[in-house]
């Protein structure tokens, strides 16, 4: 079972740019998907990116295609969502999850199973 500690987070001008964390615990050496979520006030939440554990292969959502990227520390078991020309509606609560099991595209947000707490990202025009 593969778990998630997530921190990072912040508030950037537009344009600007942040890197979220979000830490693997439990059995991180096989298949798994770690994936970021967002949730602005009002709105549903919806994915962001996800990133599949033994496969290295990522999927963004069209929203953050050519801004996000996804890069990694195997020795500290971290990934970290790179977000870059950040804009005003990139700010929401960002959510990192995981599940053991490989992800194709982005999944509805029901089928992950651990959970970070959440980190704010405010992006000001």
């Amino acid at each position: 079972l593969v778990q998630v500690v997530e921190s990072g987070g912040g508030s950037v001008q537009a344009g600007g740019s942040l890197r979220l964390p979000c830490g693997l615990t439990g059995d991180s050496d096989t298949k798994y998907c770690m994936g970021w979520f967002r949730q602005a006030p009002g709105k549903e939440r919806e994915g962001v990116a996800v990133f599949n554990g033994g496969y290295g292969s990522t999927f963004f959502a069209d929203s953050v295609k050519g801004r996000f990227t996804i890069s990694q520390d195997n020795a500290k078991k971290t990934l970290y969502l790179e977000m870059s020309g950040l804009k005003p509606e990139d700010t929401a609560t960002y959510y990192c999850a995981a599940r053991s099991l490989v992800c194709a595209g982005l999944p509805h947000s029901r089928y992950f199973t651990s959970w970070g707490r959440g980190t704010q990202v405010i992006v000001s025009s």
